[in-house]
Parts: structure tokens; C-alpha cells; sequence
């Protein structure tokens, strides 16, 4: 397979001075030497050493992942990460180049901890309340995604880390996965969404149980209840979760963003105002030229090149 080339950028989009920025390449393997990489770095100011932005391009262009890397704190999220994070999807967002993005971990056995509580031990009430609420604004930014969204499950995804995951379109797991919301132990609910979104994906019985106990469920009954997509022998969970955004990335952009929507809002109507969401997000795909091309290519027994427009 042709190695890829991946763009690493650092976060420093906010920075008034930028400093000299210096690259190198080196060999990068990935989960699975079937999907080996080239990766070329770009160093900038960053608002966060703990997230990084990584644009992947040659024939992988248009797939986007967020990398969370704080190992010392198992990727706890706490202010400086919360701030990477936030500025990192701010910047998707306004990529109009971005049709998937993949949230991914590089520390070991684990996605995200959930929050730093080391750092929450020496918060005010009021800094706290403060705090969830940038959180849960900030996993909502990554729902409203008008792109895909993908999070990269091996290890442990508590508390935060899995509320930042159920904001995502698709879970993807390993088997060693751990995944749950531990804070009534702690004489708190979910506040970052877990609330609300782990009802509507799994049903309001199994959310009451995972949230009530605290629970900690694995990646093949999380599976197998509707919490994840998929679950794969551990450390395969990249490896899937890039082909499944190649699949989407081949797709026709405007499409996607349209099924995304009507999906996402429609689920929120009654029939009759849901169909006739339908029919909006249809007649947007109508007059594009990626529908030609899709026909065109079809005729032609060839793959569609889609530009997104």
C-alpha cells in the first residue's frame, strides 16, 4: 500500500506571533502495519500539548483526526485540553476541506479518562459549574459538525471521555474497551450530555442502569446494546475506523452533510415535519454537479470523483 502523508499541526490558530515553523518526516506505524503512514510535521504555538490536529492528504485527503495525548493524566480533561479540544474543532468547522473527522487517543489502553479531578479538587463550585458548562458546549459544537464524526475507542472512555465520544456520529471500539459514566460515585450526574444522549442511543432503561450503578461495560456488550458501532479485536479500532471514513470520504460530500442533517434534526420531529425535512435536505443535493458526476460515473462503470460542489 502507498504510504500516506499526514499533516500534524499543532494548535496555534488564536496565537498573534507564530514561531518559525520547522518540518520533518519520519517512518509512523500505525495500529496495523497494513495501514503504515508517512507522516510529515509541521511545529506551531500551541494552545494545547495535549490535542493535536492531524489533516490527512494524498487519497486519505478530507479525512480529519484529533489526537488526544496526555498521558501522564490518562487524557483526564482539564482546562488546557478542554481549551485544545474546543479550538480544534472551531478550526474543523470552519475547514471547508474537512468531510470526516476522527477523535483518536495516542496513549495506551486508554481514549480519555474523563475529567482531570486532581484539577476539579481545587475548583470553586462556581468555576465548576462554569467549567461543564464549556464542556457540554463544546461537545455540542462536535455534534453540530455538519461532517462525520468518528471517536476511536481502546481502553478506557469514562465520565467525559465517553460523553465526548456519544457526541460523535460513530463508536468504534476494541475489545478492551471500558466504557461508562462513574459520576453518581461521586455524588454528581453527567453533565456533559451523558444525560441526554446515552437515552437516545441505547433507550432510557440501559441508560438508567449504566448511569444509576456506575457500571463500567466492554466493548463487546457495549456492541451488542447499541453503544458502539463496532467492536474489534483490541488495537484494531484505528485501522476500522479509517476505513470506514475512506468509505465515507468517497462518498459525495453534500450528500453526507445533508443525510446528516436530516437525520439528526428529523429524529427531533413528529413524521410529517421530519419527511418534509427530507425532502429540503434532498433538493440540496439536486442541483450539484458531484450528482452528475455521480451518474456519469455510473454509466461509465468508473468511481465517482466528488469535489464537493
Amino acid at each position: 500500500m502507498a504510504a500516506l502523508t499526514v499533516l500534524t499541526k499543532s494548535l496555534g490558530y488564536h496565537c498573534a506571533k507564530r514561531s518559525k515553523i520547522s518540518t520533518f518526516s519520519q517512518n509512523f506505524p500505525s495500529h496495523n502495519s497494513r495501514f503504515q503512514t508517512l507522516r510529515t510535521l509541521i511545529l506551531e504555538p500551541s494552545l494545547s500539548e495535549s490535542v493535536k490536529l492531524n489533516r490527512l492528504s494524498d487519497y486519505n485527503s478530507g479525512i480529519v483526526e484529533v489526537n488526544l495525548d496526555r498521558p501522564e493524566a490518562k487524557n483526564a480533561i482539564g482546562k488546557d485540553m478542554l481549551s485544545g479540544l474546543r479550538h480544534a474543532f472551531e478550526a474543523i468547522d470552519r475547514d471547508s476541506s474537512a468531510r470526516v473527522v476522527m477523535i483518536s487517543s495516542s496513549v495506551p489502553k486508554v481514549f480519555c479518562a474523563g475529567a482531570d479531578l486532581k484539577e476539579r479538587k481545587k475548583m470553586t463550585a462556581a468555576e465548576v459549574h462554569s467549567f461543564v458548562n464549556y464542556l457540554r458546549s463544546t461537545f455540542s459544537l462536535i455534534e453540530e459538525l455538519q461532517i462525520p464524526t468518528i471517536a476511536v475507542i481502546e481502553g478506557a472512555a469514562l465520565g467525559g471521555g465517553l460523553e465526548m465520544a456519544l457526541s460523535c456520529d460513530l463508536r468504534i471500539c476494541g475489545e478492551n474497551a471500558l466504557l461508562g459514566l462513574p459520576e453518581t460515585g461521586l455524588a454528581i450526574i453527567p453533565g456533559a450530555g451523558g444525560t441526554q444522549r446515552l437515552p437516545r442511543l441505547v433507550g432510557k432503561s440501559i441508560a438508567k442502569d449504566i448511569i444509576f450503578t456506575g457500571r463500567r461495560i466492554g466493548g463487546r456488550d457495549a456492541m451488542s446494546m447499541g453503544l458502539v458501532n463496532y467492536c474489534v479485536p483490541a488495537g484494531e479500532a484505528h485501522p476500522k475506523a479509517l476505513e470506514i471514513a475512506r468509505e465515507i470520504n468517497q462518498k459525495g460530500p453534500i450528500a453526507i452533510r445533508m443525510a446528516k442533517r436530516a437525520i439528526n434534526e428529523g429524529i427531533e420531529r413528529e413524521m410529517v415535519s421530519a419527511l418534509d425535512l427530507e425532502e429540503e435536505c434532498y433538493e440540496q443535493t439536486l442541483n450539484t454537479k458531484d450528482r452528475l458526476e455521480g451518474l456519469t460515473a455510473f454509466a461509465e462503470k468508473r468511481k465517482p470523483i466528488y469535489t464537493g460542489e
